[in-house]
């Protein structure tokens, strides 16, 4: 067998990996979107010398863009074979590919009238909103978790629960008499809502590809980051600003809305206005109640108790464009929850544009800022960003809160993969170089074979 790494290969995002077989046949394991500086975004017009029409099955471990945000541009290279994943990972997948189809069209609406008046050619989106709903019409019947199902003669597949968000799964695949193990991301545990990661079944597995976002740190607890949290809103609204929390609208907005939940119910929230401002958040709250399955004993054991996991007073959720913008005229006493996690776009810039200049206005960081982003600079420390061409000076106090985030740590990688057998080989992927080189020379520390590939690199195993 080979494998070919499309993708999340020396890079956090991209997410995808080529799977041929000694009988020709192919599967791919996710397909994603590569996200962050342009030079790594510019891969995303890669051809990536397949033929999918070759391609029998796509095997998505969960709905993140950076693991399914390609996939619309496979109707038009071929791909005919079956794509399949969890129920949840299905029904996120429809909406994450749809954002997806409006904000590049959005974007590149923006972009060609720059380069129109340049006298540049036109910027063509990677797919249109027709493209991602063919594709979402092409997902087969869904997997459970702990279900093995044979793709075809000598290739079977296991989902396992990855706890990382609603649906993700790890992968254990029986194939060629080898025995391989698809982390995808790992979750961090002790999450609200969702399970933890299960402990991996096959532990004579010859093969691990190990995600290494964190490779090379812990995360303080969940406990310690909610107070850290609470502060931060607290000192806001005495300091008489807003506070802004940058939150990818999958995972990371639902646990800032049950912690914000558990705040007020305990009589520790200030007297503050919260706004989900992102209708891909709103809507993701929609599929959450949808999909109790996936849920742990406590949050079950609230639903029963008539609880809404995910609202409470004083909470308004906005969904058109002009509800957005009339937040921007509050200046103070707004907890201001919107999208993108990493501050690439969506409304979470408009509104930086708006209260990031001001000092008694925070930032909070609740989740992982890829370099070259946005919000990485503003983590980073730089003092002028620049946010729809326009300098804007950096006065709001920052606060990092790493607890939250929805990726498992060092610790808990290493004592999630200690249970396979010693020897076996393992492809630190999916982190930027300080964290796989830290978690290539853990493993092997461990007994392991580690191994760090390149992109677009092919190795027999």
């Amino acid at each position: 067998m080979k494998v070919k790494f499309l993708g999340a290969a020396g890079t956090v995002t991209g997410s995808k990996y080529l799977l041929t077989l000694k009988s020709g046949r192919k599967v791919i394991v996710d397909f994603g979107m590569f996200q962050g500086p342009h030079e790594i975004e510019k891969r995303n017009y890669d051809e990536f010398d397949v033929d999918f029409r070759e391609v029998d099955a796509i095997i998505l471990t969960h709905a993140h863009l950076d693991h399914v945000g390609l996939l619309p541009i496979l109707n038009k290279k071929g791909f005919n074979g079956k794509i399949i994943g969890t129920s949840a990972t299905y029904d996120i997948a429809n909406i994450v590919l749809l954002d997806s189809a409006h904000l590049q069209h959005e974007e590149a609406e923006s972009e060609n009238k720059r380069r129109q008046r340049r006298g540049e050619p036109e910027l063509k989106p990677l797919y249109d909103v027709k493209d991602a709903t063919d594709i979402v019409r092409r997902f087969l019947t869904p997997v459970g978790y702990n279900e093995t199902i044979e793709i075809f003669d000598d290739f079977k597949v296991t989902f396992r629960d990855a706890g990382h968000i609603l649906g993700s799964a790890f992968l254990e695949i029986e194939a060629e008499n080898k025995k391989i193990i698809f982390s995808g991301d790992l979750g961090n545990y002790n999450k609200p809502v969702i399970r933890d990661p299960q402990p991996i079944q096959m532990k004579d597995a010859d093969f691990v590809f190990l995600e290494s976002t964190y490779g090379n740190r812990n995360h303080k607890s969940i406990e310690e980051s909610k107070m850290e949290l609470l502060k931060a809103i607290r000192e806001t609204y005495e300091r008489g600003g807003n506070a802004l929390i940058p939150s990818f609208a999958i995972e990371r907005a639902q646990d800032i809305l049950y912690f914000m939940r558990e705040f007020y119910e305990r009589g520790k929230l200030p007297p503050v206005k919260v706004f989900l401002d992102s209708p891909m958040a709103i809507e993701t709250n929609t599929i959450f109640r949808l999909h109790k399955e996936c849920y742990d004993e406590e949050a079950r054991a609230l639903i029963e108790k008539g609880k809404d996991l995910f609202k409470f007073p004083g909470l308004k959720t906005t969904r058109s464009v002009q509800a957005s913008k009339e937040i921007n005229y509050i200046k103070h006493g707004a907890v201001i929850i919107a999208g993108s996690g990493m501050c690439t776009g969506g409304r979470i810039k408009h509104h930086l544009k708006h209260n990031l200049w001001r000092e008694e206005s925070s930032i909070i960081f609740v989740g992982y800022q890829a370099k070259g982003t946005l919000g990485r600079k503003i983590v980073d420390g730089e003092k002028v960003v620049k946010i729809y061409g326009e300098d804007v000076v950096v006065k709001a106090k920052i606060y990092t809160i790493g607890g939250f985030s929805a990726h498992a740590d060092r610790r808990e990688l290493l004592s999630w993969v200690k249970d396979v057998k010693k020897g076996a080989t393992i492809f630190n992927v999916h982190g930027e170089e300080e964290s796989l080189k830290a978690m290539k020379d853990a493993v092997e520390s461990m007994g392991y074979k580690g191994y760090i590939p390149k992109y677009k690199e092919e190795i027999e195993i």
